[in-house]
């Protein structure tokens, strides 16, 4: 059985794997949801100095606090930076790397580089005119119009994540990894929600540099929309357990 930490996307905390969770406790793996610093129930703990290098420091202490090996990480969406730069930290305790609808970034390539220049535009703009040094949660929260990102989520959903859902850290858009050495040397899976594992590996495919990292990656598909750990909770509890077996040895 593996111990399996799981890393919440922009916006949202721990709360968000609890039935994730559930079900893999009840297959008997030690499960961590974490909640990063300055969102959902440590909203108060915001600074304009919380970013990537706080985040990947709350990782480490929850990894190694609790001494834990052969770790199954698992990054959801803007989780990826502060996923990457832990296994880069600590490489000899993670067993394998998860980015969940989400993929690894280049050297010097940040959340919000990642990002449209619409997007780009928008969250600098939100920043300046809150000058707040944080994000708000996104619009789509309030529809259910049928975007692919919001497949599988029904109102209920919906009204959880607006009541739970708090500002992110500017800065955790804007942080980005030095790589000299490339991506550290752990086994590393994505699982594609909003795309499908043929887009995935015509990305890497395209020698684009953004999509670099996505080169030789397992991809498996578990088609929902952007939230599986609300939208296919036990299905996606079901690849992880089995992503966890496919761990080297210690």
């Amino acid at each position: 059985m593996a111990a399996v930490v799981l890393v919440p996307g922009f916006w949202l905390g721990a709360w968000v794997w609890a039935d994730v969770a559930r079900e893999l406790r009840a297959s008997g793996h030690e499960v961590y949801p974490v909640t990063l610093t300055g969102v959902g129930e440590r909203a108060g703990e915001a600074t304009p100095e919380v970013g990537v290098r706080t985040h990947i420091a709350d990782l480490a202490r929850v990894i190694e606090d609790n001494d834990l090996r052969e770790v199954l990480l698992v990054a959801h969406s803007g989780a990826t930076v502060p996923v990457t730069g832990v296994a880069e930290r600590l490489p000899g305790r993670i067993g394998r790397l998860v980015y969940l609808d989400s993929a690894p970034l280049p050297s010097g390539v940040s959340v919000l580089g990642a990002n449209s220049p619409r997007v780009r535009e928008e969250w600098a703009r939100q920043v300046a005119e809150r000058g707040e040094g944080r994000l708000l949660p996104p619009p789509s929260f309030e529809r259910t119009d049928g975007a692919a990102e919001l497949a599988g989520l029904t109102d209920e959903h919906l009204a959880r994540l607006r009541e739970l859902a708090t500002p992110e850290p500017y800065a955790a858009a804007t942080g980005s990894l030095e790589l000299p050495d490339g991506l550290p040397p752990v086994p590393r899976s994505l699982i594609c929600c909003t795309s499908t594992p043929e887009q995935v590996r015509e990305w890497a495919d395209s020698g684009h540099p953004l999509f670099a990292p996505l080169a030789g990656m397992e991809v498996w598909h578990l088609p929902t929309g952007h939230w599986p750990m609300i939208s296919r909770p036990r299905e996606l509890a079901a690849l992880l357990a089995a992503l966890s077996h496919r761990m080297p040895p210690g």
